[in-house]
Parts: structure tokens; sequence; C-alpha cells
């Protein structure tokens, strides 16, 4: 990408009118119209040799005026607000050019005055390539850019000086960088960014999603971090924003290869208050990487301090789909129970009887046509009432059959609706009948509780031989229609980490190691219990209900 960097030469000349508007409130006390409007502008780097300024496109502006408590500057018909009546904009666009910038001094009442200002500028530092990857090479051309949500290390937080570092990038040494849609981080993954190309430059506007306020930053502002946040508290977030270009300082910038990308060495300022969905205090973003599909950037939290992180960023311009990058893709087995009748015994067989199953659960398991029959393309596993008092379900396993160390496991499943129903798909470590339980493993893709039909659990349990005891860790999210509607409950197990997802959306991840028991051969389970642990308490009006099986794949 070849640029010219060192040259912007800023010609103003004065073509001043004054106007003021004035609207009578008379609810609220004493109208004041600003008057005495004073604009003056200063050339940075200006001298005898180089009259229009040092290259940079810098212009310092100050405005004063009587009766005035607040500011806007509008460049090309693009807000932005000084409260104190100073503010800094660099123009970019490549030639001489005039602009005629326009400050609405505020009063009281709702008042306000006008004054406006030419200012003819030239520019010679461009990036052409990186504006047109942005928005596209044509005036009225845009873009959209989205969070790279599917891939790990979409944000992470790196070194502020040394970026750069012993030779290697430092995009490659990001410490806390977060993982492909990062449950915590979910709520930004909406966002929606838009580049235009217009006349004088470019523009940006953020058009989806709320605000994501690290916890590193949240203190600043006095916020709760880590979470997102409305445009009440970055209150300048939506809106069209001038976007200007100037040389970047960063070393990940300006030096070395990346993916076999060209660093491009320049950095882009968006104006009044904007910023690509992380809010840290700034919109200035250093280049690191950008290509027609991939933007890398880096921005510095809070840089008025000095003291802030260097947080960098990915960014793709197709919106990435939840479960689209799984890493287990080849099918290698599954029951889509088409064939009516008893379950495929080769892939099935049941506990059975009752005594509670550790949990005092209430029902007998059975292997009985009524409790557990394939019809209609689904299996399903049928929990009823005996009419003694008890009841009657179905526990299918696949132990001594099917069994699998990590993959991807689908199972799509229709829930009962009853209170005090516990349907379970899950799965047990293959070697329960010499080491026991929970020295064996336990993954629950899901469980829902007889108290809650809004809400599915997954849950991972094992023997910690640190502490030498019983451990678990689970999570919830939320399930709309689960009795009503098939939904897909899955399952991706690798020797790093068990991840959970209902319909291709992640809520649960624990970090796997070689302490753990899931590295393994594990084998499936499908039932629903009554009362007991999970179930509570039974509808005291329950007969019958049950769970329905579409069809249960494993990928490898």
């Amino acid at each position: 990408m070849k640029k010219l960097k060192n040259i912007y030469i800023i010609l103003f000349s004065l073509s001043i009118a004054f106007f003021g508007c004035q609207e009578n409130d008379y609810q609220f006390g004493e109208v004041t119209s600003p008057t005495n409007i004073t604009i003056t502008a200063e050339i940075v780097g200006a001298d005898d040799i180089n009259p229009y300024g040092d290259g940079s496109g810098t212009v310092n502006f100050t405005t004063v005026a009587d009766n005035a408590s607040s500011y806007v500057y509008y460049f090309d018909g693009v807000a932005s607000a000084s409260p104190s009546g100073i503010l800094s904009n660099r123009f970019s666009k490549v030639g001489v050019n005039t602009y005629t910038v326009v400050v609405k001094a505020n009063g009281t009442g709702g008042v306000s005055s006008t004054k406006t200002l030419d200012v003819e500028v030239y520019s010679s530092f461009s990036d052409v390539d990186s504006e047109n990857m942005l928005s596209g090479a044509n005036v009225g051309d845009s873009k959209k850019w989205y969070w790279q949500a599917n891939v790990d290390l979409h944000v992470g937080l790196g070194p502020v000086e040394d970026d750069y570092g012993n030779g290697e990038f430092a995009y490659e040494a990001w410490w806390n960088g977060i993982k492909a849609w990062d449950t915590e981080k979910s709520c930004m993954y909406d966002n929606e960014f838009v580049f235009t190309r217009t006349a004088n430059g470019l523009t940006f506007e953020q058009t989806a999603g709320p605000a994501f306020v690290p916890g590193t930053y949240a203190g600043f502002i006095g916020v709760d971090g880590d979470q997102c946040h409305d445009d009440t508290v970055a209150t300048n977030m939506f809106g069209v924003k001038t976007v200007a270009f100037s040389p970047s300082t960063s070393k990940a910038a300006l030096e070395g290869t990346y993916n076999n990308e060209e660093y491009t060495g320049t950095t882009f300022e968006i104006g009044d208050g904007g910023f690509m969905g992380w809010f840290v205090g700034s919109g200035t973003y250093d280049i690191i990487s950008i290509s027609n599909d991939e933007l890398i950037v880096r921005v510095i939290e809070d840089p008025s301090t000095g003291t802030g992180a260097a947080w960098y960023h990915k960014f793709t311009s197709t919106k990435p789909v939840q479960g689209s990058d799984y890493v287990y893709n080849t099918l290698v087995w599954e029951d889509n129970f088409d064939t009516d009748g008893a379950p495929d015994a080769t892939n099935w067989t049941y506990d059975l009887g009752a005594g509670g199953w550790g949990n005092n659960e209430l029902q007998t398991y059975t292997n009985d046509s009524e409790n557990v029959i394939v019809e209609g393309g689904a299996l399903k596993i049928i929990a009823k009432a005996d009419g003694n008092g008890g009841y009657t379900s179905a526990r299918l396993k696949s132990q001594g059959l099917q069994k699998f160390t990590y993959g991807r496991v689908e199972v799509k499943a229709k829930l009962p609706a009853s209170q005090g129903t516990w349907p379970a798909i899950w799965m047990l470590g293959s070697n329960f009948p010499t080491v026991g339980w929970p020295a064996c493993g336990e993954i629950d893709i899901m469980e829902q509780t007889g108290a809650d039909k809004n809400t599915t659990l997954g849950t991972c349990h094992w023997f910690d031989l640190g502490t030498n005891a019983k451990a678990s860790y689970g999570e919830t999210t939320a399930v709309s229609n689960a009795s009503t509607e098939f939904h897909l409950y899955t399952l991706e197990w690798t020797d790093s980490a068990i991840k959970i997802y209902l319909d291709d959306a992640p809520f649960y991840e624990l970090a796997n190691n070689s302490d753990l028991p899931f590295n393994a051969d594990f084998f499936f389970i499908l039932n629903i219990a009554m009362g007991g642990t999970l179930g509570g308490t039974i509808d005291a009006a329950f007969t019958e209900d049950s769970m329905e099986i579409d069809y249960i794949k494993v990928y490898q």
C-alpha cells in the first residue's frame, strides 16, 4: 500500500456569515441568544516555509461567544459536539479542497446562533487501498463490518508501547484473548459498523447493537464493567461520524508481515465520540492488517491518561453464523430413528428397575413399548403414572454398543412439559463399572428441572484429585417452546475444552486437561426421571408425558 505520509497543507480563507435563531420559551425563564461569536483556527505546524501546516492535516479550532453554554461543529454536515468550544479536526481528502465549517453556539431556552468558516485544505497523505477496502472505491459505496466472533482472539489485550517486540507480532502474544463466541461478549455480536464513501472522504456509523465496556475501563466512567451498555453510557455512540486518516506510530502497524498481509502504517480516527463497539474512551484505531474480508486494529484505552491498555480487535465483512466453525465435521455415527418399533438393539440397551437411582427418583424404568418406542421418525421415551401412586419410564444407554472419545454430538429433541419430569441427555465414562461415579466422569448435554421448563442445564461432574472430593461445573440458558418444538442440543468435546450449545449458540465451556476423566471413551444415556433431586414435586394430576428424539449424531 503506497502512500505519502508527510504533507498536509491547509489554507483557510474566511468567508464568515452570521445569523441567529431564536425560539421563545415563556415557561422556563429568560431566553438568551449567543452573540459575538469568534472562531479561531490554528493550523498545526504552520511556519514561513510551510504556511499551510506540517503535513498532519490537523486544525485546532477554538470558538467563544457571549451567553453560550456549549458548541457543535459541523464538518460536511456531520456534527462533532464540543462543550468547551475547543476541537481538533484532521482533514484527509487528497488535494486542495475547500470545506465550510459551521459552528453552532447553544444558548439558553433552546436558542442558538451559528457562524461559518471556510477552510481551504491541501492533503497529500492517503491510503487509498485501506479506504477502498473499508468502504468501497466509488462515491456512495458502503460496506458493513462485524466482530469476527467465530474465531479465537477476536478481542485481546496487548502491550501499549512495545507492541511488536522481539521480532514477533504482538497479536500472537495477546493475553486475556477471548475465545470464539465468548458467552460474556455475546451481547455485542449483533454490532454492525458501516463505512461509507462520500465525495469528501469516509464516514462511519454504528447501525446495530450496544457498546461493550471492559472492566479495565469501566472505573473511569463509573459503570459496571465486562458487560454491554446502551447509548446512555456512550452518548455519542450512534449517528454518522467523519473518518480521518493519518500515519500510524504503532510498531505492529509499521513492521513485519502477518498472514501474508502488508502492514498499512495507517491510523483512522472516528470523529464525534464514535467507536467500533468496544467503549474505551477512544475512537482512534491503528490498522494492523486489512483486506476486503478482514480488519485487524488496535485502540488505546483512555489515551488522555497515558495509563490505558491496548486492545486488539478483529472484524470481518461477512457476519459470522454461530455454530458454523465446529472442530469436528465428519459424521461417524448416527441414529435417525427411522424404523418403527423397538429402538435399534445394535445401538441401545436399557437400565431397568426402581430404587431411586441415587437421586430419590420415583420412577421404575422398563423396556416396555408403553415407555419406549420408535414411532413416526422419532424415539419416544414416555413417563407414565401407573395408577397405583407410582410411575414408569425408560432409560436407554449405548453402553457396550456405541462409545466415543472426543467429537461433536448433536441431539435434536422435544422435552416433556409436565411439572416433576426430569429429562436428560447425557454421557458416562465407559469405565463406570470399574471405577464408579464420579471418577468415571459425567457430561450432561441437556437436563431440565421439573419446576422450570424454560431453562436447560449443561453440567460436568468428576472426582477432583486435588481436593479428594466430587466436583462439578454447570451453566444454564433459556429455552422457549422446549416442549412444543424440537431444539438442537450440541456437545463439542476436545482434549482442551468441553463446550455445550443450544441451537448452535454456546452457553457452556469447561477447560479440559489430562487430570480430568474426559479423555477416554464415554457412552450415551437418554431418560426421563420423575421427581427426585431435579425433578422436584410431581403434578398431582400427572398422567403421562414424553421426550422425543428426532436424531442423535456424532461427528469427529
